[in-house]
């Protein structure tokens, strides 16, 4: 169903009309649900940032598409409403975002530890993600915990970054709509698209950003792929560890990059394969103290990094420089 009939149907403009007409188009259950097209996925979503649509739509929503699944033109609809509604942020070089929105169960939750390696490295590196979550240890936990910057709008960010440092920022002061709709779960106890998007944000403006971008389950992955190379992304993708956009620092996941939506065998990882023959000496519990102490000892060179974080960080290095040399044939052109 085209975007003009959806609007026809409801007698009324963009600003005005209901997201109904979407909702009967996803919510017809799996085998009958048809997905929308990315203007029709943009609209959508802008209405329910904006708050245009009531909280039964909106659990209406969440509940369908959970069911159906996102397509990739939805995820690129999605993902440009919630663009328009960051805060700027303009970096001077090419930098990384890392998505942090699962924390810690089981496993020490290190993704604090790759950002300052990448920022010992001169990378601008952004975490963004909630500051609690029950049952959890988060990135932000762990920031303060390290007396990390925490960042409140983008001249925090900036700030930060011009004293090679990583910074995290809550999604609520990040982009303040995405969070309310993150908040959903709370309520209804299932997952929506606005899961999917959080870990696809790029918010730089001006200047290449390259992504690590995290899944949990292999036909996430696949899809994942398609959209990177659909909305032609700078990321790298790969299975996270609990959800978190770091390397397990036993075992190596395979580490796929797209730059400009084109996939890169020569930058890419393997994933490393067989019986492990050694593992990392990691810290025993993974509450925010003990990680913290652990990742000081690494940063400090006291002990070594993991070997499979060492890769990720040697990876994104390269895939860095590779941003670097097209953006100066760019320029030269």
């Amino acid at each position: 169903m085209k975007l003009a009939m959806l609007r026809a149907k409801t007698g009324g403009d963009k600003d005005t009309m209901s997201i109904a007409p979407y909702i009967r188009e996803i919510g017809r259950g799996k085998e009958g649900a048809r997905s929308l097209d990315a203007q029709q996925a943009h609209d959508l979503m802008r209405q329910i940032l904006a708050g245009q649509a009531s909280d039964l739509e909106v659990g209406a929503f969440a509940i369908a598409m959970r069911i159906k699944g996102e397509s990739v033109d939805e995820l690129a609809g999605f993902l440009q409403a919630v663009h328009e509604r960051c805060i700027a942020l303009h970096p001077t070089q090419p930098g990384v975002v890392l998505p942090s929105y699962n924390g810690a169960r089981k496993l020490p939750n290190l993704t604090a530890l790759l950002a300052l390696l990448l920022a010992q490295e001169g990378v601008p590196v952004l975490v963004h993600g909630p500051e609690r979550d029950p049952g959890r240890v988060t990135t932000a936990e762990i920031f303060q915990t390290l007396g990390l910057p925490v960042a409140n709008d983008s001249a925090d960010i900036h700030a930060a970054w011009a004293r090679r440092e990583p910074v995290f920022i809550r999604t609520e002061a990040l982009c303040p709509p995405l969070a309310r709709l993150l908040d959903v779960r709370r309520v209804i106890g299932l997952r929506n698209p606005a899961h999917t998007v959080a870990k696809l944000l790029a918010p730089g403006r001006g200047t290449r950003t390259l992504r690590v971008v995290n899944y949990t389950h292999p036909e996430y992955g696949q899809t994942l792929a398609q959209f990177l190379a659909a909305t032609r992304a700078d990321a790298m993708l790969m299975r996270g560890t609990e959800g978190e956009p770091v390397a397990d620092p036993r075992r190596l996941p395979r580490l796929e990059m797209f730059i400009a939506g084109q996939p890169r065998a020569e930058l890419a990882r393997a994933a490393q394969e067989g019986v492990l023959t050694e593992l990392p000496v990691l810290p025993r519990s993974h509450d925010a103290a003990t990680t913290s102490l652990y990742i000081q000892s690494v940063v400090s060179g006291e002990k070594p990094a993991p070997g499979p974080l060492q890769q990720q960080v040697d990876a994104l290095l390269a895939a860095l420089a590779a941003l670097a040399q097209g953006a100066a044939q760019e320029r030269s052109a």
